[in-house]
């Protein structure tokens, strides 16, 4: 009878992630991409990985998982807007949130046409470890950022004029209802006349705002004349610049409704040059009601957006696990727009 070896049996040494990406000629970013189910993988490369990773017995380790996704106490504000007091408030707004929660705020501008916008926000994420990510518009409308968050594990909340995602990660601001009031306030004021400056198209609160707008005109019994529908940038400066076509037209309007504060000041500042009278010769009405609002003269009738309460808002949501608490049960006020009547816009003459 044969005696038993004593020498001991060969362990069969595991596969690991660099044995996998070796095999199968990629990054170890890919072959973790391809693990985590990540959309930004080519079909041919994801399927050649897989079968090294089938043929190879390879099973992601959870626990050397786990280190590689550890999270810093640093929440990003990742954002794209024109109006640097909207970011500002914003941030006030998330730092109310975060106040002796031991995590910190760290802002990240982008602009979202830049070619290497996925490149920089992934760069962004990934050196700072960030506990989670904060978008306000139009960072937010943007599903191939969103897809890429997802991609590296890192947990978000949008804050956008309508719902696009879960309710655990949504704020939504329903500007609709705030841009159909200052209709309905222009048309009660027996203006006929009325203009519409939108924002850019890339901004989804754009085409919301100026759906509730000519929509509640429509209402009321007033097209919005296409002579009168023009798009601004969001900025003072397209403000001005629309203020002074709409102007120039041979029978001008009345009135000027546009979809945010900074180019309503921007039109009064047309205005202004053109040796008008303000409210006498026109009305203006803005959107968001920044502070500015109320400082410049005539103050400016203005729909209320509580920005400062939706960047407090998105952050709640955000620390909400941490806290043990389901974002989706958080109980949350609806942000309801509230048009706030100030001197700008007078009865139509």
């Amino acid at each position: 009878m044969a005696q038993d070896d004593p020498r001991p049996a060969k362990t069969v040494k595991r596969a690991t992630i660099n044995d996998v990406a070796r095999v199968a000629e990629v990054s170890k970013k890919t072959v973790s991409r391809v693990i985590n189910k990540s959309p930004f993988v080519r079909e041919d490369t994801r399927k050649r990985v897989e079968a090294v990773i089938a043929d190879l017995g390879f099973t992601p380790d959870p626990q050397a998982r786990g280190l590689a996704f550890r999270r810093s106490f640093l929440v990003g504000l990742i954002y794209d807007n024109p109006s640097p007091t909207y970011v500002v408030n914003m941030q006030q707004g998330v730092l109310d949130a975060l106040k002796g929660s031991g995590l910190e705020l760290v802002v990240h501008p982008c602009n979202r046409n830049a070619p290497t916008l996925l490149e920089d926000i992934r760069g962004f994420v990934e050196r700072q470890r960030l506990f989670g990510v904060i978008m306000p518009p139009s960072m937010s409308e943007d599903e191939v950022v969103i897809a890429l968050l997802r991609d590296l594990d890192c947990p978000y909340v949008r804050i956008a004029s309508v719902s696009l995602d879960q309710p655990q990660s949504m704020v939504i601001t329903n500007d609709w209802m705030g841009a159909a009031e200052a209709a309905r306030h222009l048309a009660d004021l027996g203006h006929r006349r009325i203009a519409l400056v939108r924002g850019p198209g890339l901004f989804r609160s754009s085409e919301v705002r100026g759906r509730g707008f000519s929509e509640a005109l429509a209402e009321r019994g007033i097209p919005l004349d296409p002579q009168y529908d023009v798009t601004g940038a969001y900025t003072f400066e397209s403000g001005v610049e629309a203020g002074h076509h709409l102007l120039s037209l041979p029978q001008p309007p009345s009135a000027i409704f546009t979809l945010n504060d900074d180019m309503a000041i921007g039109v009064m500042q047309a205005a202004r040059e053109r040796n008008l009278e303000l409210p006498r010769d026109l009305s203006v009405v803005g959107f968001d009601d920044l502070p500015m609002a109320a400082r410049v003269w005539p103050n400016l009738t203005s729909v209320r957006l509580p920005i400062r309460d939706m960047g407090r808002m998105a952050a709640e949501k955000l620390l909400a696990p941490l806290r043990g608490v389901d974002p989706a049960k958080l109980e949350q006020p609806e942000v309801h727009p509230a048009l706030v009547v100030r001197r700008s816009a007078i009865p139509a003459i």
